[in-house]
């Protein structure tokens, strides 16, 4: 029965070509007809569009087709998005119909970990706040300065594990956590190692960057300085970062008063590129970009304000135990800021500029203890707070744990990721 069947097939599909054949002169047509492709394109126009320097909400919403009274509508609803808080490189990712000039959804990161979602509905614009599922990782990155923190981290760091972008706020970030000890502008040697024991972040949809530092070591001039995260106030207050003793690494200075910066000059005399003449140097110049902010080294009191001879625009503060520095060179004072004012470590007091006897746009900072002019890049910034003896316990055994994260580099490596 099987092999009869098989014949029937076959003599059917014999029948079915010489039909096809036969029928083939007859069409007015020498090749079979056949269908135009079906073209399948998207109902939807998606576009990303950046907030630019000194650029507001409105301008942002109105290049994206969102103006008048659908602008006001759209604020009345997203109000998770806080237009004056905005920093300029955000990006708005909007989404409109192909048929329609009005968009009808809207995304941004308004955090690290979270988005916002505007769209337009049929009751009109609604927001969802969305809370990105990070995964945490613990990793260990070790490297060995050759030119500078940037390049090391960039020869440890590929691509594929953090982006460029990344890798430039981690160096900022171990430069923060080194803000009253290490200048990595010019205390670092060549060959000075680094260890960096961090958290690292991975979005849903691939995105990495990192989280905090949790721990580091840095060889400044082949010696160890230790920094473990610690939260010291049981009461849940902020953590901070202390050394292998248990002692604050915040002190009564900083390490210099630009935040990111270059050394142009060391104390000691030079040469004058203006008066062309040798000048002992009673302070130091950091190279700066024009309207880079200047942050007070300490805490103190404004006591010198105004134009001040070779040193144009200058500010003085007053601080404890004889001690003064000096700011010159500035284009701008901090808004408001007067003669008896008090002001805090780290705040902006004034702006880089190339006022007086300046070739060019950068700081003169001075150190100044009892009067004498003093290097300011060797002062004693004092010792930092220890950890309350109650909590000197948990200290240890939190120092410990990191320490043992962290571990000694092999002498063979240069740059790596764990």
């Amino acid at each position: 029965m099987a092999l009869r069947s098989r014949h029937l097939v076959a003599a059917g599909g014999l029948a079915a070509v010489a039909l096809l054949w036969a029928s083939r002169d007859a069409w007015p047509w020498r090749r079979p007809l056949t269908a135009a492709p079906i073209v399948v394109s998207s109902s939807y126009d998606e576009s990303a569009h950046t907030l630019g320097p000194r650029e507001t909400l409105g301008e942002l919403l109105q290049r994206s087709g969102i103006t008048g009274r659908e602008y006001a509508a759209f604020l009345s609803a997203a109000t998770a998005l806080q237009p004056r808080r905005l920093r300029p490189g955000l990006i708005f990712h909007v989404r409109r119909l192909v048929t329609d000039s009005l968009p009808d959804r809207l995304m941004v990161r308004t955090g690290p970990a979270q988005r916002l979602w505007v769209e337009r509905t049929a009751a009109g614009w609604l927001q969802h706040v969305e809370e990105i599922p990070w995964t945490i990782q613990r990793v260990r990155v070790v490297g060995s300065i050759v030119t500078s923190l940037y390049d090391a981290l960039d020869q440890a760091v590929p691509d594929s594990f953090l982006p460029a972008t990344e890798r430039r706020q981690l160096a900022w970030g171990i430069a923060d956590v080194y803000d009253w000890e290490v200048d990595f502008t010019r205390d670092v040697q060549r060959g000075d190692r680094f260890e960096i024991l961090l958290e690292r972040l991975e979005s849903p949809e691939g995105e990495r960057r990192f989280g905090r530092i949790l721990a580091a070591r840095v060889d400044v001039g082949r010696s160890p300085s230790f920094a473990f995260w610690f939260q010291a106030d049981s009461g849940g207050g902020p953590g901070g970062f202390y050394d292998e003793q248990g002692r604050s690494l915040k002190r009564a200075f900083l390490r210099a008063p630009l935040q990111f910066r270059r050394v142009s000059s060391r104390f000691g005399s030079r040469f004058h590129p203006i008066l062309h003449e040798w000048r002992i140097h009673e302070g130091t110049d950091y190279a700066a970009a024009y309207g880079t902010p200047v942050r007070a080294t300490a805490d103190g009191i404004v006591t010198r304000l105004g134009r001040e001879s070779g040193y144009g625009n200058l500010l003085e503060l007053r601080h404890a135990n004889g001690i003064r520095t000096r700011y010159g060179h500035l284009s701008a004072y901090a808004k408001g800021l007067l003669v008896g004012q008090r002001v805090g470590q780290g705040e902006t007091i004034a702006y880089v500029g190339s006022t007086g006897l300046s070739t060019g746009p950068h700081l003169h900072y001075e150190f100044i203890v009892n009067g004498r002019p003093t290097n300011p890049l060797r002062k004693d910034a004092g010792e930092g707070v220890a950890v309350p003896k109650s909590l000197k316990a948990a200290y240890d055994a939190a120092r410990a744990l990191l320490l043992a994260q962290l571990e000694p580099h092999p002498a063979h490596v240069a740059a790596r990721v764990d």
